[in-house]
């Protein structure tokens, strides 16, 4: 079971990132966070907009990380990975 939200998608097949962005708005991290919690494979989504600390935790074999970018780079925001 997951530790952040419970939902039992940690271990096997699941990838987290961690990492900081540039460019976060309120309305900007709410737009990303739904855009990417919309795409298959993606599990879980946290982002503090203030400093730009994300988590994703995401299935790679389901989405791949470009995917993951771009969805950051249509908002204008820079995801320093």
């Amino acid at each position: 079971m997951c530790k952040e939200c419970g939902c039992g998608h940690e271990g096997a097949g699941v990838t987290r990132l961690q990492f900081t962005a540039n460019g976060y708005t309120a309305d900007s991290a709410k737009t990303v966070e739904k855009n990417l919690l919309g795409m298959a494979g993606v599990m879980y989504v946290h982002i503090h907009a203030h400093d730009g600390e994300t988590t994703i935790d995401y299935d790679p074999a389901k989405t791949k990380l470009t995917e993951i970018v771009k969805v950051f780079n249509q908002n204008n925001v820079d995801p320093l990975l």
